[in-house]
This record gives C-alpha cells, sequence and structure tokens, in this order.
C-alpha cells in the first residue's frame, strides 16, 4: 500500500488508532465533567446567561463565514485542476489525477474548516459546561476538585485537537500516499483559515467587552470585577469562551496541523530523493506518541495532599509526558529510523517549548522581576504604568527570536551537509516536537477561561471569603498558563512557517527547475520591495483589530455609564439589561470577520502575481520576522500588566481601590487588545499567508504576467481597499429600540434558571 512495509503499515494503522484513542479519550472526560455537581439555582442562572450568549455568538459566526468558506472550496479546486498533477500523482492516480487532486485539495479544506470548527465549538462548550462546575467546587471549598474538574474540562479541547489533527493528516496520507502534497495544503489551509475566523472574532468580542467592564465598573464606579451590577459581566464572561477557548484550541489546532502538513510534504521530498518512506511515516508516529503521553500526563493533574498549588500540579502533567515521548522518540529513531538527527530535531523541539515556557513565565508571571517593576511603575500613575509595560514586551521579544533563531540553528547543524532539504526537514520536525505535548498545553489555556468564568460566577452569586480564595488562586494561575500557550503558538507559528517557506521554493522549482536557483536574494529591490510590504502587513492588521476593540468598548463604555443611572441599580435592586452589552460585542466582532480574512487570503495573490515568486519569498519572509517580533511584544506586554494588576490586587502598594490599582486597571486594559485580540490573531494569518503562498506557488511560474493577469490583481487590489476601508469605517453596533438584534438570539431573562447539569455538547 503506498509502498509501505508490513511494519509501516502497522505503525500507520496504529497512529490511526491511537487518534481515535485521543477522541475516546475527550469523550470519557466529558461523561466525567457532566456528571459533576452543578452548584446552586442561582449558579446555574449565571451560567445559562454565559452559555446562552457563547453560543448565540458563535451561530452567527457560523453563518457569516459559510459562504466564504464555500467560495473558497471552489477556488481550490480549480487552483488544482489548472495545474499540470505532479509526477507522483500520476504514479498514483494515472490518467486521473488531476481530478483526484483537487477533489483532494478541495476536500480536505472542508475537512480542516470543519475539524477546526469543532475543536472550537465543542472545546468552547466543555469549557463552559466545566465552568459552573468548578465554581460549585470551589464553594464546598474543594481546592482539589476544583483544580481536577478546571483541568480537565480543558483536557477535553486538547483530545479533540489531537485526534482530528492526527486523524486527518493520517487519513489524507492513507488515501492519497506520495500524492499527498497536495491534498495536506487544502488541511492546512481550511483550519487555519477557519483558527484566522475564530481569533479575530472572539478576540475582538472578548476585550472590548472587558475593557468596558472594567474602565467603567473598576475605575469610574470603583466596584468588584464581575460585579453584577455591571451590565457588560456577561458580555465580559461570554468573551473568555468564544475568545480564550473556542479562539485559541481553534489556533493551536491549525498550529498543530500545519506543523504536520510542512513535515508530510518535505518528508515526500525526501521520499522521491532517497526512496525512503521513514521520512513521512516517522513525523506520523512522533504525533502518535505525544497523544499518548499527553493522555498519561493529563490525567494525573491533580492536587497532591492538602498542598493548594495549580502550578505544580500542571507542570508535575506536563513533564511526565514530555519525559514519556522523549523515550518513545528515541526508541523509534533508535528501531525504526537507524539515525540520530531526526531524533535530536524533534527533541530540539521539545527544548524550544520547554524555553519558550520558562522564557514567557519570566515576563509575565508576577514571581519575576518585569511584572513586579511594572507593579511598582503603578505608584506613580497609569504613564509609567504603561512605559514599564512596553519596554517589558519589548525586550522579550528580543529573547524569544533569539531562541527561536537558535533552535533553526540546531536543525542546521543537526543535518550538516545533508542538503537543503534535509535541513529544512528538521526545521519542520522541530515543531513537530514543539507541538508533541499540544493536549496538555490546550489544557492548560483552556483551564484558564474555565477558572476565570468560575470565579466570574462566583463573583456574581456572592461566595464567601474562604471560596473566593480558591478561585482567586486558580485563576492567577490560569493566567500564566493562558500566557505560555500564547508563547508556544507564536514559536510554533514562526517555525511552521519556515517549514513552509522551504515548500515554497521547492514547489516553485518543481515546476520550473530554474526558478529560485539563487534563492531569495534581497539585494534584488523588487524582492526588497515585498520585504517591505510583508513586514507592514503585520502592522497593518493589528492596527485594525486594535482599533476596532477600542471602537467597540467605547460603545460599551457608554451603555454601562448609562445602566449605572438606572434608578435602583447600583444598589441592587434592579437587574442590568446584559443583553445589550452581549449584542454590542458581537455585532463588533462580527463586523470584522470577512474584510480581515480577505486582506490575509488576497495579499499574497496579488504580490506573487505582480512582483513573481522571487519577490513573493521576500514578502513571506518579512511577514515571518515582523509578525513574531510584533506577536511576541503583545503577547508579553499584555499578561505582564495583566499579572500586575492582579499583584496589586492582591494587597501590594495599596491593593484594591489604591491610586496603584486604578493605574494597573489602566495598564491592563492597554494590554487586553494587544495580548487577547491583536497578537494572537497575528499567528493564524502568518499561516494564511504561508500557505496561500504555497498554493499559489506554482501557478505564478505557469502564467506570465499578461494583461488579463494585471487586471485581475487590479481587481483584487481593489477588493484588498475595500476590506480595509470597510474595516476602518464606522459602524452601529447596536440597534435602536424597536430594530432587530443584529441576528443574535435574545438572551431570557429566566436563561439556565432550570439549567440540565447534563445539556447536550
Amino acid at each position: 500500500m503506498h509502498g509501505l512495509s508490513t511494519t509501516e503499515m502497522v505503525m500507520i494503522f496504529s497512529v490511526l488508532g491511537i487518534a481515535l484513542l485521543g477522541l475516546g479519550y475527550a469523550l470519557f472526560l466529558r461523561r466525567q465533567i457532566l456528571q459533576e455537581d452543578t452548584g446552586t439555582p442561582e449558579m446555574r442562572r449565571v451560567w445559562g446567561y454565559i452559555r446562552d450568549g457563547a453560543d448565540a455568538y458563535l451561530d452567527q459566526q457560523r453563518r457569516r463565514i459559510l459562504p466564504l468558506i464555500g467560495i473558497l472550496t471552489v477556488v481550490l479546486f480549480a487552483s488544482a485542476w489548472v495545474v499540470q498533477p505532479s509526477a507522483e500523482a500520476v504514479e498514483e492516480f494515472g490518467e486521473q489525477a488531476r481530478i483526484w487532486v483537487a477533489f483532494g485539495r478541495a476536500g480536505a479544506f472542508i475537512m480542516g474548516a470543519f475539524f477546526s470548527m469543532m475543536v472550537g465549538r465543542w472545546g468552547m462548550r466543555m469549557a463552559i459546561q466545566g465552568n459552573v462546575r468548578v465554581a460549585a467546587a470551589a464553594a464546598r471549598l474543594s481546592f482539589g476538585d476544583a483544580l481536577r474538574i478546571a483541568y480537565r474540562a480543558g483536557t477535553i479541547t486538547g483530545m479533540l485537537t489531537d485526534g482530528l489533527g492526527l486523524l486527518g493528516g493520517t487519513l489524507i496520507f492513507l488515501i492519497y500516499g506520495t500524492a499527498a502534497p497536495d491534498a495536506l495544503l487544502g488541511f492546512g489551509f481550511g483550519g487555519t483559515l477557519l483558527a484566522l475566523f475564530m481569533r479575530v472574532g472572539g478576540g475582538i468580542y472578548t476585550k472590548a467587552a472587558d475593557v468596558g467592564a472594567d474602565l467603567v465598573g473598576k475605575v469610574e464606579a470603583g466596584i468588584p470585577e464581575d460585579d453584577p451590577r455591571n451590565a457588560a459581566v456577561i458580555a465580559d464572561l461570554v468573551g473568555d469562551n468564544v475568545g480564550d477557548c473556542a479562539g485559541m484550541a481553534a489556533d493551536i489546532f491549525e498550529s498543530y496541523e500545519v506543523t504536520i502538513v510542512s513535515a508530510l510534504i518535505l518528508g515526500l521530498v525526501l521520499v522521491a530523493q532517497t526512496g525512503e518512506l521513514k521520512w513521512i511515516v516517522f513525523p506520523l508516529v512522533v504525533r502518535g506518541i505525544g497523544v499518548l503521553s499527553s493522555i498519561i500526563g493529563t490525567y494525573f493533574v491533580r492536587a497532591v495532599g492538602k498542598t493548594r498549588n495549580a502550578m505544580t500540579a500542571i507542570n508535575r502533567g506536563f513533564y511526565t509526558s514530555a519525559i514519556i515521548s522523549i523515550i518513545g522518540f528515541g526508541l523509534v529513531a533508535l528501531l525504526y529510523m537507524g539515525e540520530w538527527r531526526a531524533f535530536a530535531s524533534t527533541m530540539a523541539g521539545i527544548i524550544l517549548a520547554i524555553v519558550i515556557d520558562e522564557l514567557t513565565k519570566y515576563f509575565t508571571d508576577w514571581r519575576y522581576a518585569p511584572v513586579q517593576e511594572i507593579a511598582r511603575s503603578t505608584q506613580t500613575g497609569s504613564a509609567t504604568t504603561i512605559l514599564s509595560g512596553l519596554a517589558s514586551g519589548y525586550e522579550s521579544s528580543v529573547w524569544a527570536i533569539l531562541v527561536i533563531a537558535a533552535t533553526i540553528l540546531a536543525a542546521v547543524l543537526i543535518y550538516w551537509g545533508q542538503g537543503f532539504t534535509f535541513v529544512l526537514y528538521g526545521v519542520a520536525m522541530t515543531g513537530i516536537g514543539m507541538l508533541t505535548l499540544t493536549g496538555n498545553n490546550v489544557a492548560m489555556d483552556s483551564y484558564g477561561p474555565i477558572a476565570d468564568n468560575a470565579n466570574g460566577i462566583g463573583e456574581m452569586v456572592g461566595f464567601g471569603e474562604d471560596a473566593h480564595q480558591i478561585m482567586a488562586e486558580l485563576d492567577a494561575v490560569g493566567n500564566t498558563t493562558k500566557a505560555i500557550t500564547k508563547g508556544v503558538a507564536i514559536g510554533s507559528a514562526v517555525i511552521a512557517a519556515v517549514s513552509l517557506f522551504g515548500s515554497f521554493i521547492t514547489d516553485v522549482q518543481k515546476v520550473d527547475p530554474t526558478a529560485l536557483t539563487q534563492g531569495i536574494r534581497v539585494s534584488e529591490p523588487v524582492v526588497f520591495i515585498g520585504l517591505l510590504i510583508g513586514g507592514a502587513v503585520p502592522l497593518l492588521f493589528g492596527s485594525l483589530l486594535i482599533r476596532a476593540v477600542s471602537r467597540a468598548a467605547s460603545v460599551i463604555i457608554e451603555e454601562v455609564r448609562r445602566q449605572f443611572h438606572i434608578p435602583g441599580l447600583m444598589e441592587g435592586k434592579v437587574t442590568p439589561d446584559y443583553q445589550r452589552a452581549v449584542r454590542i460585542s458581537t455585532a463588533a466582532a462580527q463586523k470584522e470577520l470577512v474584510s480581515l480574512g480577505l486582506l490575509a487570503v488576497l495579499t499574497p495573490v496579488v504580490v506573487g502575481f505582480l512582483l513573481r515568486e522571487e519577490a513573493l519569498g521576500g514578502f513571506l519572509a518579512g511577514i515571518i520576522l515582523s509578525g513574531q517580533l510584533l506577536a511576541v511584544f503583545m503577547a508579553n506586554a499584555g499578561g505582564a500588566w495583566d499579572n500586575a494588576k492582579k499583584y496589586v490586587e492582591d494587597g501590594h502598594y495599596g491593593g484594591k481601590g489604591s491610586p496603584a490599582h486604578k493605574a494597573g486597571v489602566v495598564g491592563d486594559t492597554v494590554g487586553d487588545p494587544l495580548k487577547d485580540t491583536a497578537g494572537p490573531a497575528l499567528n493564524p494569518m502568518i499561516k494564511v499567508i504561508n500557505l496561500v503562498s504555497v498554493i499559489i506557488a506554482p501557478m505564478i511560474v505557469q502564467f506570465t504576467l499578461s494583461p488579463l493577469v494585471v487586471a485581475i490583481m487590479l481587481a483584487l487590489l481593489g477588493i484588498i481597499a475595500w476590506a480595509i476601508m470597510t474595516s476602518k469605517r464606522e459602524a452601529k453596533l447596536i440597534p435602536e429600540a424597536g430594530e432587530e438584534a443584529t441576528g443574535i438570539a435574545e438572551v431570557p431573562a429566566s436563561a439556565g434558571a432550570h439549567a440540565n447539569p447534563g445539556d447536550e455538547v
């Protein structure tokens, strides 16, 4: 079968079985979570608000993006149809190669998009099922139960990511064999594009509500976070789920997809050079070992005795999984690969993940100097708080990119003298190794918003001091785990982008062996133009996202201020109109989806066809460098501001309500759209642009710059300009009285009051 030996077939089908095992483990944990107590009727009432708001948002998002997915499916089919099929495809399918490749790319695109949507949507729903149960455990004063429920609810998302990502890549290889690259590109593009949509929409939603709620509630009114009198509090809690759960889950899933796609594409190039299939079997087996180790490690995350240290328990699970993975990789490399280089590359990826973990902790955890410096700066006002956070974020980006550069250098040294493709394969295997523990990483990330939501539910129903302390401890750890996962996601984006960059060069040379023989020459003016444009795109993308959050937050602020003047509301006699803030955030998020998606998809097409393939290579280099630096800066600066605020809230420098606290809140609200919207959205944007470039590379070489091509590119340039103007345009974010509520289902006042603990997920 595709030239596989009996041993290799057993290994591949074992990987397929492990993927299904990961999905079965997710279902097993789901049943466990749904059996837990959901607390008091008041808790379930608040839970119902959150659940209904999140479901309504995702339903609206799905309706908005499905037409674009349909159009792109046709485009991807055509992109494979108009290009001569590869020699591998002809060998696999003969005269039917063109139709097999075209349907394979389009079908894999749909599968990747569907899997990404499933991970985000199902993961978010389980996070919502978990949050009320964590709150109920805290109300019973059980730290161990609260930690276990929160982490295992997050692990469900991790296992969905692991299982579906591995399942898709393995199935495509089993069907297409050595002709798999074309279909794999569609699979990766589908997952990445959906992740971009979910990141952009969820990020705008959550931070518009969060910034508005904090500035009016904490700073102006002086009331606690998640106070039920704040009209934006439900929108804020909903945002944690659609942004940090659904958005981040889809983001990590597409990183998982793209690293396996790049490794398999480069592995297939090595198969053609060496005649050995081990180069494509090894990445799949490594991923299978990672899923198994994540299952074992995540299940043992629990509090030991009376110890109340969530970070220690989470790290124990992470390092247990890492040790099991390393042993497994070594055995496969020794017994099957018969060489040390592939093992060393995956080890470099694991080390990279650990170093980025520690580096992110250093710059975002309150126990270390950078956050403590920002916290001290709050004593002299908001300006110094923001300045110290900017300085810390800039520095963190430098160290992060040096670590990634060292990792790529390690891949070069490991495959020294073996050839260009071997080095790129080593880089791809570094990405595989980095995301080996995806199940653990996603569990850590989802744990954060689950704990945050549980804390919010506790605030709204009036937890006692002991229960509140349990949730405060879990929530503080959640901020660090979220920052760590963002660091891993951004680092993996760069590694995957470098691998795809190599795939871009090899794909161009397959069509025209004389193209790019001298590499990407920055000294060429046209190539340098591409580099400049590529470097500018992440800044434009970030600008549009931050402006969207600022615009929506301003409307939220006005709405919360208005409701604070409702007679009886501040005395707790009147319930705020939570629905209105939910609709504002929803409308703001939906407005940007298509325009920013078009910007990411069409920009490389225009650059590639007008400036040609070498300039497109320069464009990709600019995107990778600028996007990495900007994304890490925004993620770490925002995380540091957040934890500096929490450090003050814990009683330092005057504690809650002090001038230092108000300065910390301002710093946190400035950082919110950076760390949870613009920064993370750059991660899928980088990979969308790289994947589009790899897909169109054969067409760029095949088609000359004719008047028809120029006319089409000018039309696409007009669409890009329209997308930018649409994103910047002011829009009515909430209907006036008597108008339709932007298509979002009204959240009934009694929502969740009698919620069934076993509601279908």
